[in-house]
């Protein structure tokens, strides 16, 4: 017969179906990333207590949004503010493994004469739909039948193959297994889509163009070829999306090595436990059974691995910790921010979260600012004043990538709370810059005045303001931690600090009046010199109290 790959309906109906199936793909992800992504931040850190519910949550979690990556930006997250481990995290990455099957499963359903109805459908919903919830829901069934649709016309296009010598010739070759995931890899590589490859060889062998163990050996390939999507993604990101991106190549390599060689033995396996297609022979039973075959070998992979080494991920996280190693933050660093990665605005619930730890990285600095004012207040030089005040350019520099952040995050469709959460993370990143305002001008030009005037704090007020001095940072600190991690409970513990700062405040204005009779040179500059620093300390408290009542309000 004509060689079917000079073809122009071949090659369309391939390329463009593998276009229609990605951008299904994609639209699909991303409505329900815009859905359900809250919902998933909140249930990835609440249940991951343990190893066992780790996994299922990360596989519940990847399977409902499709999408492994945005599991792991949650995870980098939650182990940047504290909320989870390392390893933890690896029980949550071998689960999001497991989640990513259910696209094979459901694509080796025989539905692709559902995939117009679907997609109008879907239409249907997402245009007529008032509610941002339901154009969602809608914009995620179309990108569904947009998938269905994709695997229709590519399976329509490749049918001339059947009868293609060459090409059989070729699939007779796959039978390496070594060859085969070679295939795997470096075509999931190339589309950055490992359900892609899946979608094709199920199509493959809907039509009977290749067989279980081949296209067994191509899947396996395929999950080290999502590696690099992962490598790639990871780039310039922090460490702890590196290592999680190193957990992830480490679990599916390892995972490969131990089945290539066991690939016969999975496809008896795959047969065992999938449908027998009665009454049918040669290419048609290929067709009608391979399908199945392929999903449920896909996913016992994954299963398996995850039993098989589920038991070591304390030295699976502290291989990686070992491997990518913390380093000294940088000036530059210091003032660049980490966690704002413009590939996040699509999913507001992850660019929340990401501009929420960015503010965490932001009250670091201010925290440091605040600690280190006091003793150069007191009795420092003018060279660590100047040191102090130099803190605040990384203040500056973090506090208006944040807004200009935030602002981006505004234009997207966003739901009530996460409305209200941007404005609750954009009044404390305002708050967070006015403190280290406060110390850089307020406290520093005191300070200053404090050594034109000759003024000498005395042991016991220098002893006081310390005292006054800690409260506050401790306030401060702990308003942080009620920010990142979302505490009301710790927020509302920080707004009812206020009677006893009120206190310390009395007791020290107590103090500085029984000092003005004293018998010392400059009495009254150092008088008012100590109560500047006092007053320009309770207007910092009186800041920290205002970022934990915005917690508190969010939360309601």
């Amino acid at each position: 017969m004509a060689n079917p790959f000079t073809s122009f309906e071949l090659w369309a109906g391939l390329f463009g179906g593998l276009a229609l199936f990605l951008f299904g793909m994609d639209i699909m992800t991303q409505a329900l990333k815009s859905a359900a992504g809250d919902y998933m931040k909140d249930l990835l850190s609440k249940l991951t207590r343990n190893r066992l519910v780790g996994v299922g949550v990360g596989a519940f979690v990847t399977a409902i949004i499709q999408s492994s990556s945005v599991t792991t930006v949650l995870l980098v997250g939650f182990i940047s503010a504290g909320l989870m481990s390392m390893s933890q995290s690896v029980a949550v990455i071998m689960g999001a493994n497991i989640g990513t099957t259910i696209t094979a499963q459901i694509l080796a359903f025989k539905v692709t004469k559902l995939a117009l109805p679907i997609i109008a459908v879907g239409f249907g919903v997402a245009f007529t739909a008032k509610r941002n919830e339901w154009r969602q829901i809608g914009m995620m069934i179309l990108g569904l039948g947009m998938v269905f649709y994709g695997m229709s016309v590519m399976s329509d296009g490749l049918h001339p193959l059947r009868a293609y010598q060459p090409f059989i010739d070729f699939m007779l070759n796959l039978q390496n297994p070594l060859l085969g995931a070679v295939v795997g890899m470096a075509f999931t590589a190339l589309v950055q889509s490992s359900s892609a490859t899946t979608g094709i060889l199920i199509v493959m062998a809907s039509q009977g163009l290749i067989s279980l163990e081949p296209a067994i050996a191509i899947a396996l390939g395929a999950n080290v070829g999502t590696c690099v999507t992962a490598g790639l993604a990871v780039i310039g990101k922090p460490r702890e999306a590196v290592r999680a991106a190193v957990v992830h190549t480490l679990f599916n390599v390892t995972g490969v090595l131990i089945w290539i060689g066991l690939i016969p033995q999975l496809a008896q396996l795959a047969e065992w436990m999938s449908p027998v297609a009665e009454g049918l022979s040669g290419v048609d039973h290929v067709a009608a059974e391979t399908p199945r075959q392929i999903a449920n070998v896909h996913t016992f992979f994954n299963i398996a691995n995850t039993v098989l080494l589920l038991g070591f991920t304390t030295q699976i996280a502290r291989l990686v910790e070992w491997l990518i190693p913390d380093r000294p933050i940088t000036p530059d660093e210091a003032s660049t921010p980490k966690y704002l990665d413009s590939s996040l605005l699509t999913t507001p619930a992850i660019a929340l979260e990401a501009a929420r730890l960015e503010i965490g990285r932001l009250g670091e600095r201010v925290s440091e600012m605040v600690s280190a004012i006091m003793p150069a207040a007191i009795s420092g030089t003018r060279l660590q004043l100047e040191k102090v005040a130099a803190m605040d350019k990384s203040v500056d520099a973090l506090h208006i990538a944040i807004i200009e952040f935030l602002g981006k995050v505004s234009s997207a469709k966003l739901s009530s709370r996460q409305s209200n959460e941007l404005m609750q993370l954009a009044e404390a990143a305002n708050d967070l810059e006015h403190i280290g305002d406060r110390i850089a001008t307020s406290m520093v030009t005191s300070a200053r005045k404090r050594i034109d005037e000759d003024v000498s704090v005395s042991p016991q007020t220098a002893q006081m303001l310390t005292e006054y001095h800690a409260f506050v940072v401790t306030a401060l600190q702990d308003a942080l931690q009620a920010i990142i991690k979302e505490d009301a409970q710790l927020a509302k513990e920080v707004s009812q600090r206020k009677k006893s700062f009120h206190e310390l405040s009395r007791r020290f204005v107590e103090h500085g009046f029984g000092r003005l009779t004293a018998d010392e040179p400059n009495r009254l500059r150092t008088y008012a010199r100590e109560m500047e620093v006092m007053e320009i300390l309770d207007g910092v408290f009186t800041i920290v109290r205002r970022i934990a009542r915005s917690q508190q309000k969010l939360k309601r």
